[in-house]
């Protein structure tokens, strides 16, 4: 019995990974992003290194 429900799932479960390529491969060629957006803008990275700046010394807090 499983196999008789194992074979369509198999089935799908390529499908499914086939459209997926199809369309990471669509996407790369119109040069469009695949992966996940950064995600700290240039204005957060600004900040962050103001606070690293701003920051005491191990040394001090004694």
């Amino acid at each position: 019995m499983f196999h008789v429900f194992a074979g369509p799932a198999e089935f799908i479960w390529e499908l499914v990974v086939q459209g997926t390529h199809e369309g990471l491969a669509t996407a790369r060629a119109r040069c469009e992003r695949t992966s996940r957006p950064p995600a700290m803008t240039a204005e957060k990275i600004q900040h962050a290194r103001a606070l690293l700046a701003q920051r005491t010394a191990p040394s001090e807090l004694v």
